[in-house]
C-alpha cells in the first residue's frame, strides 16, 4: 500500500541510531522495550547502556541481587518494571536456557510483557507479521485515517491492531512496525506537529479536516489522589541514620526510605515536632529539629501526587545498626529522596 511504502522510506531516512534496532537478539530488544514503557528515548537511553554494561546477557541480570536491578532502575520510575524485568530474566535464564520464546503468543506468558512489547519483540526479534499498538501507533493512525474512536477503551486497540496490520507488509513487519513508532516519536508528535513538512499531508485526513488537535480521541484520565509524606531523617552523634524498606505493595515497593510519617495534610512545625518527640525514637534524646524544606516537594506520579517534606531529627545516642553517609548512597531510593540525599552533600 502507499502508506506503507511512503512511510517505510520516510523512516529510512529520518530514523535515530539506536542501539537495540542494530541487532536481532531478543535480549537487548526486550530490555529497550519494557524500559522504554512510559518512558522517552532520551531518558532511557542512558539506563539501556548502564544495564548493557552491566548485565551484558540475560544470564548475568538473572544472577544479579534485586537491590543492585532496582539501584540501577533507579529515577526511571515504575519501579514494578524493574522486578518484573530480573524475575523474568531469571525464568530465561534458568527455565529456557536463556532463549526468549519465539512466537508472540508465548512471549505474552512472560511476567511484564503485555502486547505491545510481545509484538515489539516477535517482530524485531523474527519477523513475525504482529503490530505493534502504541500512543504513537494510535496517534499517527488516528489522524491519517480520521478514525475517532476514544483509545481510552480496551476495544480500540483491538481495532487500531487490525488497520496497522492490513497496512503492514507481511514479508517485513519490523520495518514498518519501527517506521509507524519512530514517525510518531519524530514526525507526527502530540502537540503541535510541524504538517508542513509531513509526507502525508496531501493525504491525511485530520490535516484536511483541521483535526489534528484532537486526534486521537482520548477520554479522561482515572482521579489523581493527594498524598502528604513526612519524611524522619535521624542523624546520630557519628552522623549515621535510619531507613526502612517499603515491603508492602503500591508505589517505590521494595525501595527504601527514611522513617515516614504520613498525614492528612501539611503539618506544621509544631505538629511534627510534638509527634517526633512523643511518639518517634522515645528512646533516643533528641536535640534538634529542622523543617528542611518548609514548601513541599510535589513529586507526580501517574496517579498520585506526593507532597514531600524532610524532617532533619539530630538525637544525641548513637544508633544502633545505623547507616553511615557512605553506606547510604549503596541503597535504591526512590529518585525524590535519592535527590534529597545528593543535596546534603552540596
Amino acid at each position: 500500500m502507499i502508506f506503507s511504502k511512503q512511510l517505510i522510506k520516510w523512516y529510512l531516512q529520518n530514523k535515530r541510531d539506536l542501539p537495540w534496532r542494530n541487532t536481532t537478539d531478543s535480549y537487548p530488544i526486550w530490555l529497550s522495550e519494557i524500559m522504554l514503557q512510559q518512558t522517552r528515548v532520551a531518558q532511557g537511553m542512558p539506563y539501556f547502556l548502564s544495564f548493557i554494561e552491566a548485565f551484558p546477557t540475560v544470564f548475568d541480570l538473572a544472577k544479579a541481587d534485586e537491590e543492585q536491578v532496582l539501584k540501577l532502575w533507579q529515577g526511571l520510575g515504575y519501579y514494578s518494571r524493574a522486578r518484573n524485568l530480573h524475575q523474568t530474566a531469571q525464568f530465561v535464564a534458568n527455565e529456557l536456557n536463556g532463549v526468549f520464546p519465539g512466537t508472540y503468543a508465548d512471549l505474552l506468558k512472560l511476567k511484564g510483557v503485555g502486547e505491545y512489547t510481545a509484538a515489539a519483540i516477535a517482530s524485531f526479534s523474527y519477523d513475525e507479521a504482529v503490530p505493534v499498538v502504541d500512543g504513537n501507533v494510535f496517534r499517527v493512525l488516528s489522524r491519517y485515517f480520521d478514525v475517532d474512536t476514544d483509545i481510552a477503551l480496551a476495544s480500540t486497540k483491538k481495532e487500531f491492531a487490525a488497520l496497522a496490520y492490513e497496512l503492514m507488509p507481511k514479508d517485513n513487519p519490523a520495518i514498518f512496525n519501527q517506521a509507524i513508532m519512530e514517525f510518531g516519536a519524530l514526525q507526527c508528535v502530540p502537540k503541535s506537529p510541524n504538517c508542513l513538512i509531513c509526507v502525508f499531508n496531501d493525504s491525511c485526513a485530520a490535516l484536511q479536516k483541521k483535526k489534528v488537535d484532537v486526534l486521537p480521541v482520548k477520554s479522561k484520565k482515572l482521579k489523581v489522589t493527594t498524598r502528604y509524606f513526612n519524611y524522619l531523617v535521624v542523624e546520630d552523634e557519628l552522623g549515621n541514620t535510619v531507613l526502612q524498606k517499603r515491603t508492602a505493595k503500591g508505589i517505590w515497593h521494595n525501595l527504601y526510605e527514611f522513617p515516614l510519617l504520613e498525614t492528612d495534610a501539611e503539618k506544621d512545625f509544631d505538629f511534627m515536632v510534638t509527634y517526633i518527640k512523643e511518639d518517634f525514637f522515645v528512646a533516643y534524646s533528641i536535640i534538634g529539629v529542622e523543617e528542611w524544606n518548609p514548601k513541599s516537594i510535589v513529586h507526580k506520579l501517574s496517579h498520585q501526587h506526593l507532597h514531600i517534606k524532610f524532617w532533619k531529627i539530630k538525637i544525641n545516642e548513637t544508633i544502633l545498626n545505623g547507616i553511615n553517609a557512605q553506606d547510604l548512597k549503596t541503597y535504591p531510593f526512590p529518585i525524590v529522596i535519592h535527590n534529597f540525599i545528593e543535596k546534603q552533600e552540596e
